[in-house]
């Protein structure tokens, strides 16, 4: 069994609006990372950051739509940064992997996704895609990543510490490093929509 954490909980403050539900292109932007997930997983968790945000995500996401379970779960710890919805995430999800995705990211495919589940070895806490071979982790891509529910302990003692990087998380766990190489992996899918002008490349 696979699953998805999909982080929902930040401030959008470049954007001006939530950007999980801003639509694009007739549908909200969350829905294009759902629809790719299908078939793909057996379960997704949707980390929000208050009840009300998760009321509002339940009227457009609509279960039937999708092939797998979705969960909508409200995020344990508010205004660590992503960190915390990851942790949230993996206290939730009944398989081992999940993998994660900000719901500000259109563009993933399911070739990415097949082929990151596909390098999960034995110890593996970690599949993390990255630009730059010379510096692996600077480059790296936490928050488009598959986590070990193992980790739970690691980042539960960054948050006590207020060492909120993502980064550093996969400084301290077995992570295994995935080149994004634009065979098998795209550099477009890694663009993010932070601003306003930013949603351009639709028009």
């Amino acid at each position: 069994m696979k699953s998805s954490i999909i982080l929902c909980g930040g401030q959008s403050r470049r954007m001006g609006r939530d950007k999980g539900s801003l639509i694009i292109k007739d549908k909200p932007m969350i829905k294009y990372i759902l629809s790719t997930l299908n078939n793909e997983i057996d379960e997704a968790i949707i980390v929000l950051n208050d009840s009300k945000r998760i009321d509002q995500y339940r009227q457009f996401i609509k279960s039937k739509e999708y092939s797998y379970q979705i969960k909508f779960i409200e995020d344990k710890i508010k205004n660590k940064g992503p960190i915390s919805g990851i942790l949230t995430g993996l206290e939730n999800i009944s398989t081992e992997y999940a993998i994660v995705f900000p719901c500000d990211n259109p563009f993933i495919t399911k070739n990415t996704i097949q082929t990151l589940f596909n390098e999960i070895e034995e110890t593996t806490q970690a599949i993390v895609p990255y630009h730059d071979p010379k510096n692996k982790l600077k480059t790296s891509e936490p928050l488009h990543a598959i986590y070990n529910k193992n980790i739970i302990p690691t980042i539960n003692e960054l948050i006590l510490k207020d060492s909120l990087h993502i980064k550093g998380i996969i400084e301290k766990i077995d992570t295994k490093f995935v080149l994004i190489d634009n065979k098998k992996i795209l550099k477009k899918e890694f663009r993010n929509l932070n601003r306003p002008e930013d949603l351009k490349i639709f028009n």
